[in-house]
């Protein structure tokens, strides 16, 4: 049995964003903020090549590839934020969570489901951006009718 390619994909977004962040903290760059902002190339390079095994195949409808290219991106980050909450339980839960919040964007004293449902619509939203940039790069593959 064969995946989908959005599942392949979002997986492989998923690797890249979970091996970049674990080595990010192996070397002490995880207070970085700003490095932190890089794991939308991942994002674009699943998004890219499910729109390359599209055109591949010979789909050029361009709603369906938008939807493709969605699907592969909410996988791939959903899947981030689930590793990155059984992460945090296994690093220590709350305490760990307040640690990350010191240099990210969160006021307050977050709990890890906080943590993690902030981080997903940031995803999502980010998802939705990286689909919209990658649907007019591709555009004028795509038949808009």
């Amino acid at each position: 049995m064969k995946l989908p390619k959005e599942i392949t994909n979002g997986f492989l977004i998923f690797l890249g964003i979970g091996i970049y962040f674990l080595l990010m903290n192996v070397l002490g760059l995880a207070d970085l903020f700003y490095l932190r902002t890089l794991n939308v190339f991942f994002i674009f390079y699943g998004v890219n090549r499910t729109m390359q095994m599209n055109l591949h195949e010979g789909e050029t409808n361009f709603v369906s590839n938008a939807v493709s290219a969605m699907a592969t991106s909410v996988v791939g980050v959903s899947l981030s934020v689930f590793g990155l909450l059984v992460y945090s339980y296994a690093r220590g839960g709350d305490a760990y969570v307040r640690t990350l919040s010191e240099t990210f964007m969160f006021g307050g004293d977050p709990s890890v489901p906080t943590y993690c449902i902030c981080l997903l619509f940031e995803g999502i939203a980010s998802s939705v951006i990286v689909t919209l940039m990658m649907m007019l790069y591709w555009n004028n593959k795509y038949a808009a009718d």
